[in-house]
């Protein structure tokens, strides 16, 4: 089979783009079709749903943070040697950075030359969806709309006033519907979806997603408005050094935000990943050369990682050995003196890092983020560019004036700058999510810091 792939949009977020974009996974896979999953923007949680259902790494394609070379190469290196591929979008469709467009899921679809299947919640409308997807296809003429699915419809009477509507207006071919069912509705809190590490989907509601699907929807048609994918070779395993350093990573149900292609970043330096949990675990793993903790919700598992007193020993005699410690988000918070809940209890973390940080009841500095290397740091060279993105409802209480910082940020949405970037030794602490693909050198300057680790013992001294 050719490979395909088509991108699953919505007029906005809520729309059902990640309900419809899993359900066409699972029914693809059912087929028996090799799904390869990706993600517009910088979101961390939908990626994990898509794995869950895919059984494959989910990829973040991102027109603000990469660029178009970038994006390019990832999509082609992955899309290529699967049965289909299902990009899902970002917020609305239009939707980007400031306004602009810049980061958008049409930008994204446009430059990988993509149609769009546009999801439409179509609970309070009948031929006014029509008339909705009308502006949509006619906003901009570069931008391919194939086909429309329309969500939470109340009756097979409603979708025939939907797809009469719509081919009255000519502007795209109806491909199904989901009806209204409450089964099909994924928990949320304040950071989008409940993650798939919870358990949220389990193997009964992937198999419903897929028989719904199989129902409502045309999957052949779907199938006929993907477009042909032409593969390119990317970063291949010719391309992969030797290994040279053991890295460990952070990963449960405290810790599960990360890029998959920071990891491929990573081994393609000679980067061996040796996964740990700092909720289950009660050492780090041996002969380990730096540690690299993601982001996540440690604020949910804050009692256990509280708990875990053994952990937090190891991963402090590790940073006073010396060795290289990046953290992002969660992992800056882990390595905290204390996480202060929204109910003012404090809990002791690791404390390689002296301040609090404190829970708080909306997001922080939400949104993209250019990061400057004010010196040299972990991860490169003063006067390296990189770009990410901030994510977080936490605050660090008070910053001793002491502290060195690495980063000056520009925050997108907001318009203002501030030093950041927490350098003390061998650690580099921020709450910015690095995609290390926006800069050449991250990941190799990262490795390099491991590889100088190798010449400290690995073997961290036994507790007393």
């Amino acid at each position: 089979m050719t490979p395909r792939a088509f991108v699953i949009a919505g007029p906005s977020s809520g729309a059902g783009k990640t309900t419809v974009a899993l359900g066409l996974m699972a029914a693809f896979r059912r087929r028996g079709l090799l799904v390869q999953p990706f993600k517009c923007g910088p979101d961390f949680i939908d990626p994990g749903h898509h794995e869950r259902v895919c059984g494959r790494p989910s990829r973040n394609l991102d027109g603000w943070m990469l660029s178009p070379a970038a994006n390019e190469a990832i999509f082609r290196r992955h899309a290529a040697p699967a049965d289909v591929s299902v990009v899902e979008g970002v917020m609305g469709l239009f939707d980007g950075a400031n306004g602009s467009g810049r980061g958008s899921t049409a930008e994204m679809a446009t430059r990988l030359r993509l149609p769009i299947v546009l999801v439409v919640d179509a609970s309070k409308m009948a031929a006014s969806a029509a008339a909705l997807v009308h502006g949509f296809a006619t906003f901009d003429p570069e931008v391919g709309l194939a086909g429309v699915i329309f969500n939470k419809v109340g009756s097979p009477s409603h979708y025939a006033l939907l797809t009469d509507a719509l081919a009255r207006a000519g502007d795209a071919v109806p491909l199904g519907y989901l009806p209204r069912d409450e089964q099909l509705r994924m928990p949320e809190r304040y950071l989008g979806l409940v993650t798939a590490d919870e358990g949220v989907l389990s193997g009964q509601a992937v198999s419903h997603l897929a028989d719904v699907i199989e129902q409502h929807v045309d999957l052949d048609r779907v199938l006929s408005t993907a477009a042909a994918v032409a593969g390119s070779p990317g970063r291949t395993a010719a391309h992969i050094s030797a290994t040279r350093v053991r890295i460990g990573i952070a990963r449960d149900r405290a810790f599960s935000f990360y890029y998959e292609d920071n990891f491929d970043a990573l081994r393609a330096e000679g980067a061996d990943l040796i996964p740990f949990s700092p909720l289950h675990d009660r050492e780090l793993p041996h002969g380990l050369d730096a540690l690299y903790f993601g982001g996540g919700y440690p604020e949910l598992c804050v009692e256990v990682l509280a708990g875990n007193v053994p952990m937090q020993q190891s991963v402090r005699r590790f940073v006073e050995s010396g060795r290289a410690v990046y953290a992002e988000c969660g992992g800056l918070m882990y390595l905290a003196q204390a996480i202060e809940g929204a109910d003012r209890r404090s809990w002791p973390m690791v404390g390689v890092l002296p301040f609090t940080v404190v829970m708080t009841d909306r997001l922080q500095q939400f949104g993209y983020v250019e990061v400057a290397f004010t010196q040299d740091c972990l991860l490169g060279a003063g006067g390296t560019i990189a770009r990410g993105h901030s994510f977080h409802c936490s605050r660090i209480a008070a910053v001793p004036s002491g502290i060195s910082r690495s980063y000056r940020l520009q925050y997108t949405l907001a318009g203002i700058e501030e030093a950041e970037g927490f350098s003390m030794g061998s650690v580099l602490a921020s709450y910015i999510h690095l995609h290390f693909d926006s800069s050449p050198g991250l990941a190799h300057a990262f490795v390099e810091a491991a590889a100088r680790s190798r010449s400290i013992s690995h073997e961290v001294e036994a507790p007393r």
